[in-house]
């Protein structure tokens, strides 16, 4: 026969299980009878595995398509795990460097293996096919990843996301819907010839202005530099998260937009004539950041480095387009 007595540490769990369960008026014994009909967890259940690989939905039946889906896909998983941190250090009641360094060093790690995986989706895909598929696709745009925009507004302060023809003008008095409404990105998607909005921005815009203003408003103050700028003065010399902060701008603001560009130019340079991109975005202009000139944490670099911002990297990756 088995012993029917319970282990002292079943007992423990049994009494801590009691005091968290009391309070709230809630009778343990029908918690511990719904065990008894509950199935063990599997992965796949978990993960709702099923479903995940379910997403995956052509608009055509050319077989790259789905390679194009995936790494997208993939893509907004990884910003997904970006924004999880981002909320981490917004929400810390008592920031410190060894929290910004953990946090900002994980989303560089995030961004790092989009950037490193880039080429499964440019090498991956043949020319051909999708040159064909990519018709089905307009006016959908990369450009309309709204969680790449959070990201942004998360990393430092609106008015370094302005349009840097307007910044100046705009001044650090500016009202966030003031900033917000010159936005660099909205140059981005206008008609070259006419200035006039593309139909990728205006969906764009009609979807997610409003929540995005709302998280520009959230994150006023508890943006990545906010948070470094209420670290004590020896903490902001920390030289590895100073160190971890350049190399977020410098993955966000210039090595994933080039890795775009590279495969703009890969898929869409064809001389004498250029191919326009899917959302109408002016691509040879907005991809590239040394005409963005969109930086994070400008105090942390050199003027030098500012004027030059982008400008080797862009040399360096047409350079590799064959």
């Amino acid at each position: 026969m088995p012993d029917p007595t319970f282990s002292p540490q079943v007992l423990e769990l049994l009494e801590r299980l009691q005091q968290k369960y009391r309070p709230l008026g809630q009778d343990l014994a029908s918690y511990l009878e719904g065990l008894l009909y509950s199935d063990f967890l599997n992965y796949w259940d978990y993960i709702h595995l099923d479903t995940l690989l379910s997403l995956q939905t052509p608009r055509t039946r050319i077989p790259d398509e789905e390679i194009f889906i995936m790494y997208h896909q993939i893509t907004e998983l990884y910003f997904k795990l970006c924004l999880h941190e981002y909320r981490q250090i917004a929400t810390d009641p008592s920031p410190t460097a060894a929290m910004l360094i953990t946090r900002v060093g994980r989303i560089n790690r995030y961004f790092e293996n989009l950037i490193d995986s880039f080429d499964v989706m440019v090498d991956g895909m043949d020319q051909k096919e999708f040159l064909k598929f990519r018709m089905a696709l307009m006016p959908a745009s990369g450009f309309q990843s709204v969680q790449y925009r959070k990201i942004e507004l998360c990393s430092t302060e609106l008015h370094n996301l302005t349009d840097k023809a307007k910044r100046q003008a705009l001044g650090l008095q500016s009202t966030q819907e003031e900033m917000f409404g010159c936005i660099y990105w909205k140059e981005g998607a206008t008609e070259a010839a006419t200035g006039a909005k593309t139909l990728t921005l205006l969906q764009f815009e009609e979807k997610y202005s409003a929540e995005l203003l709302q998280h520009a408003r959230e994150f006023q103050h508890t943006n990545v530099w906010a948070v470094f700028k209420r670290l004590s003065a020896e903490e902001q010399q920390n030289a590895k998260l100073l160190n971890h902060l350049r190399e977020l701008d410098s993955n966000v603001n210039v090595n994933w937009p080039l890795m775009h560009y590279k495969s703009a130019v890969r898929y869409l340079q064809r001389d004498p004539e250029v191919i326009a991109a899917t959302g109408g975005t002016n691509w040879q202009k907005y991809l590239p950041p040394r005409f963005q000139k969109r930086i994070f944490y400008p105090e942390l670099w050199t003027q030098e480095e500012k004027d030059n911002w982008g400008k080797g990297w862009v040399n360096n990756i047409v350079g590799e387009v064959d």
